[in-house]
Parts: structure tokens; C-alpha cells; sequence
């Protein structure tokens, strides 16, 4: 029986072992639909309330299972709306298919309605690989060579395809000239250094008597060899914010998070290295790195085009994180000096204890680093976790102390407000016997997150466990922003710009079917935290918290020492609220 060429499409995908599609229907793609409904025991289709969140879902897909993700759309608007996860999924390297409908062939080119340019369209986001289908015996390699290409390059790519062709009869291409024949399958190749490079590095590293090591998402598969590296070396290790979960904080040696909401020990270590390793990571805050000239570098990338460009590496290396470490440990000379090492522990003793203390401070009505701090602890070891952009991904950083199996992302080189609804969502699916838990300022609930709750409402009981908490910080503030306009641009808070209308996200959730739990004082924290985790359905913890608990580390604060002083003197006293004693004298309190 002939298949039409959205039953070949999706039988297509189905044999390179994609089970899942997030979409949003429209006529554009009723053909494919019609393919999907047909399939559905083969390919599951996950409807959800906005083709963003398609996309972040798909971008969330791979990251949490190392698959290609695929989401889908309908031509014009809904392909349009795709863009911001797909983003998402090519600056954070992630393999994602899109599959985008479009007019008619016949009608191209005629100002049709929702007829938009989307070769043009996806051009950038999709740049490694973007095609339209024209010709029926063309799809089968168009399919093979978007996931492929994804695979290789670690990207975005775009299949474009009619709604007439949709409902076409498929056809083998023909044994003749100007025909493609492909095929299905890829195998991710062993990518190694030269022998004289890995010699040249380890020199460096030999070299030095204070090594710091950077890693983020890219070293994710080779913890035992960066626990290694950094055992010979005598090193510490600092995370950048993808890398969270890659290295256990309860390693002594384990800096936590660099950057505007990173630790002292990752600073101090920063500071005072005279070598720097950089693995998987593209870290892009050259502040938070060694002064340049201070440290010889070492780097290690898979992407040879992100090598050198954070710092200026003596010796780049391209190649697989975990490949080039082993074969660059036996080249590796044991420290016997652990002096550095016995600081730099000291260092994250500190830094732990001062977290633990900030987290008791007062605020009105609650301070949100308590909220983080009391869940720590009680969390399983194979939780997976996404925060948004914004003051959750502060706390997120500071307080949650990962351990051994827990896994966690977050849009992080795009950075974009709405992901960890949609992340937590999709790792529901990829994993529905792990607990999901997504912390989400209540700007990004706004913004989409409260439309997901009903996505949520819809499937949760197909999940093996149940359990998706959503924690939503309502401080009523765009606040990490707000933060940026006192620290970085010296101006008050702009109320207009900042000040968000209250909801309530607790009862929207009852509403919704789901579990809905508000908190306002610190000794309703933990009680909320063991409710949830126990809940036998998805809860939402709506914490009403202090929009003026400063969300950087009080370190980098003191950079901008004078900008905070101008905020507060042009009448934006709230900054001055919890500032701490150091912090409050620079900007003359």
C-alpha cells in the first residue's frame, strides 16, 4: 500500500529513533498530522500551548537524553514562533530537527495568507542544514541529512515541507542520474588531539604551581577523568552554569558556579591561578577568568571554532573532553606540593558555611536563598532540574548542592526568560520515573510558564512518577534585571519597567487540578519542601519572596560599588536593604 509523503516523514524519523514531537497544530501541517495519528503507537506527539515552548521543549529533550529532539509547526505564524528554543538549542550545541509546514508550492510567491519567506526565515538558526521539500522522492534524504547533520554538528537544522506535497504519494527516487540515495544511521566519531599538542600541553600544565580548572556542559562525560586531571594537578574546579551537575559539589576540591552569581572560591581561584585548563566550556566572562597574561592556558574543546576566544590559550586542543584527558593523563607529573590545593578547600568550606548564614538572614516576608537552602538536602540523587533566567538561576547556583546522578540545565548562552517550565516538562517525558523540579522567577510564569501548567494538567498521568514541582519566586520584580539597573547602569530601579501585576500561581494550579502550595515565612519552607516531594501529582510552591535580597555574589558586587551608590542616591533605597555590613560602607552608608 503506497505511503503518503507525510507517512514516509514520520516513519522516517521513527527508523533514526525519535519517539517524540512537540508541537502545535495548524493547516499547514494537517497532512503530517494525519501521518502522526496514524504512528502514534511508533512516534508520540506532545501538543503543548506555544511553538516556543515546542522548541525549548525539543532544545530540553536532547540535553537530558543526548538525542536529537524534533518539534513541529505550521506554516507563518507558528513556524515564526519556533525561532526562540531553536536559538536556545543552537548556542547551547544541541542536536534539534525542526519540521516547519508551509503554503502550497502553487501558491508561492503569490502573497498568500501566512505566506512567509522561511528559507530566509531559518537561515541563520538552521545555517548547517535548512531544505524544502519540492518533489516527493526528495524527502527521504532531506530527513536523513537534517538529523545526521544535527548529530555531527551538534546544531539546528529545518526540513520545509508543503501542505500539498504532504499528501502526495511518496516515491522512491528513481536509479538515475541527479538522484540521492540515503541512508540512516551515525556513529559519533573519536576526535583526538595530536600526540605533539597533547605533549605540548601537558608541559604547560606540568609548568604550573597553581592550576585552575574550568569546566562546563561539554565535560559532562569525562567526570572521571577531570576528578583525575584535578587530583594530579592538585587543582580546583569551577563550574560554569551549564556544568552544574557535571562534578558533585561534595567533592572537597569543587568550586561551584564562576561568574556574576558564582562563589568566592571560584573567584579567589581565578584570581591567583598561575595556570588555567578550560574544558567544554565557552564561558564568556572574561572578568571572571585570569587577567590576561596572569595564567599559561590550556584548553579542550570538541568545537575547534570555540577554542581561544575566552581566553588566549597557549595550547588549544580540539578534541572529545573525555579522550583527551585520558590520554593526556599519563603525561600529567603529581603535584607533591597540595598547598594550593589545601586552600583552595578552605576556600569552599567558607564559602559554604557563608551561604548557610546568608540563607538565615532576615527579609520581608522571605528570604528566597532559605527556600533553595532547606530543598538541598531533601532532594533525591536522580532529580533532574531547570531554572530560568533570572534571580532562580542565583539561588539555583549559591544553594543547591549537586550530587552524583542529579541532572540540570537551563538555557544558558541564549538566556532566554521562560525556559524551565518547558525543560522540566520535557524531561517529564524523557524521563517519567524521575522527579522533575523547575525554579522559575514569577516574570517568566507571566510570560508563558502559567499557559505549561495546563500542558502539565493535560499529561502528568501518563507519567510513571508523577511528581513535577514548580517553584515560582513572587517578589512582584523583574529582579535580576532590576539588579543589573543599579549595578551595572547606576539608575534606580525603573517601577515601570520592573513591577509585575500579582497572580496567584498556587491557585491558578488548584484551578488547573494540580497541587498549590504558598509560603511566606521561613518556618513554612521545609514543611512545603517534604508536601511536594511526597505529592502523588505536580505541585506548584509559590514562595512570596524580597525582591531586595541582592542576587550577584557580594564579591562582584563590591565591583560596582560607585554604580550601586548612584542608584541609592537618586532614591532607590530598597538596594540598600540587605547589603551587609562590607558592602554598605563601599557605597557609603
Amino acid at each position: 500500500m503506497p505511503q503518503t509523503v507525510s507517512e514516509f516523514l514520520i516513519q522516517r524519523l521513527s527508523d533514526w529513533g525519535i519517539k517524540r514531537i512537540f508541537g502545535y497544530p495548524g493547516d499547514g501541517i494537517n497532512g503530517l498530522m494525519g501521518a502522526l495519528r496514524k504512528a502514534k503507537d511508533k512516534v508520540e506527539f506532545i501538543q503543548v500551548r506555544h511553538e516556543e515552548m515546542a522548541s525549548l521543549m525539543a532544545c530540553a529533550h536532547s540535553k537530558f537524553t543526548g538525542e536529537v529532539g524534533v518539534c513541529m509547526a505550521t506554516s507563518g505564524p507558528g513556524a515564526i514562533h519556533l525561532l526562540n528554543g531553536l536559538y536556545d538549542a543552537k548556542l547551547d550545541h544541541q542536536p534539534v530537527v525542526a519540521i516547519v509546514g508551509q503554503k502550497a508550492r502553487t501558491s508561492l510567491g503569490g502573497n498568500d495568507q501566512q505566506e512567509v519567506d522561511l528559507m530566509s526565515l531559518f537561515k541563520d538558526v538552521a545555517s548547517e542544514y535548512i531544505q524544502m521539500a519540492t518533489e516527493p522522492s526528495q524527502v527521504r534524504h532531506l530527513v536523513d541529512r537534517a538529523v545526521r547533520i544535527a548529530q555531527a554538528e551538534r546544531t539546528v537544522t529545518c526540513v520545509i515541507v508543503p501542505n500539498d506535497l504532504q499528501e502526495v504519494d511518496y516515491q522512491e527516487p528513481k536509479h538515475e542520474h541527479q538522484t540521492i540515495h540515503s541512508g540512516i544511521g551515525y556513529l559519533t566519531p573519536r576526535v583526538l588531539p595530536q600526540d605533539t599538542d597533547l605533549q605540548r600541553a601537558a608541559e604547560v600544565l606540568n609548568a604550573g604551581k597553581k592550576v585552575a580548572i574550568l569546566i562546563g556542559a561539554g565535560a559532562k562525560n569525562a567526570v572521571p577523568e577531570v576528578i583525575q586531571v584535578a587530583d594530579v594537578l592538585g587543582a580546583g574546579v569551577a563550574k560554569a552554569y551549564l556544568g552544574k551537575a557535571v562534578l558533585a559539589d561534595e567533592l572537597p576540591f569543587v568550586t561551584g558556579a564562576i561568574g556574576l552569581f558564582g562563589t568566592n572560591a571560584s573567584h579567589e581561584m581565578m584570581q591567583n591561578c598561575d595556570t588555567l585548563l578550560m574544558i567544554g566550556s565557552g564561558f564568556p566572562y572574561a572578568e571572571f577568568l585570569p587577567k590576561e597574561g596572569q595564567a599559561r592556558g590550556v584548553q579542550i574543546d570538541l568545537d575547534g571554532r570555540m577554542l581561544s576566544i575566552r581566553y588566549p590559550m597557549e595550547v588549544p586542543l580540539t578534541g572529545d573532553s573525555a579522550e583527551t584527558l585520558r590520554a593526556l593523563l599519563p603525561l600529567l607529573q603529581r603535584k607533591e606540593d597540595r598547598s594550593w590545593r589545601e586552600k583552595i578547600e578552605e576556600n569552599v568550606k567558607d564559602w559554604w558555611q557563608y551561604v548557610g548564614e546568608a540563607a538565615h538572614e532576615e527579609a520581608d516576608p522571605l528570604n528566597p536563598r532559605l527556600v533553595f537552602e532547606k530543598l538541598s538536602p531533601l532532594l533525591p540523587d536522580d532529580v533532574i532540574m531547570a531554572a530560568d533566567s533570572g534571580s532562580s538561576s542565583s539561588w539555583m547556583a549559591q544553594h543547591i548542592r549537586i550530587r552524583e546522578g542529579m541532572r540540570f540545565s537551563v538555557s544558558g548562552t541564549l538566556a532566554t526568560m521562560g525556559c524551565a517550565v518547558p525543560y522540566a516538562i520535557a524531561a517529564k517525558f524523557a524521563h517519567p520515573d524521575k522527579l522533575a523540579i523547575a525554579f522559575a522567577g514569577d516574570g517568566a510564569m507571566q510570560m508563558n510558564g502559567n499557559e505549561e501548567l495546563i500542558t502539565i494538567q493535560r499529561y502528568w498521568r501518563t507519567w510513571a512518577d508523577p511528581r513535577l514541582i514548580v517553584l515560582v519566586l513572587n517578589n512582584k520584580d523583574l529582579n535580576f534585571v532590576s539588579w543589573e539597573q543599579r549595578l551595572m547602569q547606576g539608575e534606580p530601579k525603573f517601577h515601570d519597567s520592573q513591577d509585575l501585576p500579582d497572580f496567584k500561581y498556587a491557585e491558578y494550579a488548584e484551578s488547573l487540578g494540580l497541587i498549590g502550595i504558598t509560603i511566606d515565612s521561613p518556618d513554612q519552607v521545609e514543611d512545603a519542601w517534604k508536601k511536594a516531594l511526597e505529592a502523588k501529582r505536580p505541585v506548584v510552591i509559590e514562595a512570596i519572596t524580597d525582591p531586595e535580597v541582592l542576587v550577584f555574589n557580594a564579591k562582584v558586587a563590591m565591583k560596582y560599588a560607585p554604580k550601586l551608590a548612584s542608584a541609592i542616591m537618586h532614591g532607590d533605597t530598597g538596594a540598600a536593604e540587605h547589603l551587609g555590613d562590607t558592602l554598605r560602607a563601599a557605597v557609603g552608608l
